[in-house]
């Protein structure tokens, strides 16, 4: 059985720092690329930051360039993200989110969210 579970999240004053974690089971992790969404109240869905299979390469929104950083532990099955200098614009509910192939059927994962209030 497949399990995203996303940790981390809560309010935090503007300029301040969270670090979300999501703990991944079920699937071949290390294959699969990595991602962070997030979705705004009356807003679509969108990517904040991504770190592909089996290497470090990582993609980023520019709204977040600078202020977060994705990165993954393949042994231990985690991804995380740091995010630093919060503004009021990066409150959300963020999504851990997996893509690639299990016995060559494309698949995507989602994990179940966790909200994140920027507010002082």
């Amino acid at each position: 059985q497949v399990q995203l579970v996303e940790s981390g999240g809560g309010l935090v004053q503007p300029g301040g720092s969270l670090r979300l974690s999501c703990a991944a089971s079920g699937f071949t992790f290390s294959s699969y690329t990595m991602s962070w969404y997030r979705q705004a109240p009356g807003k679509e869905r969108e990517l904040v930051a991504n770190i592909i299979a089996f290497g470090s390469s990582t993609n980023y929104a520019d709204s977040v360039k600078g202020r977060f950083t994705i990165s993954r532990d393949n042994y231990r099955k985690m991804l995380s993200l740091q995010m630093n200098s919060l503004k009021p614009e990066d409150t959300a509910v963020y999504y851990c989110n997996a893509q690639g192939q299990t016995s060559g059927v494309l698949r995507a994962y989602w994990g179940q969210g966790i909200q994140v209030t920027v507010s002082s």
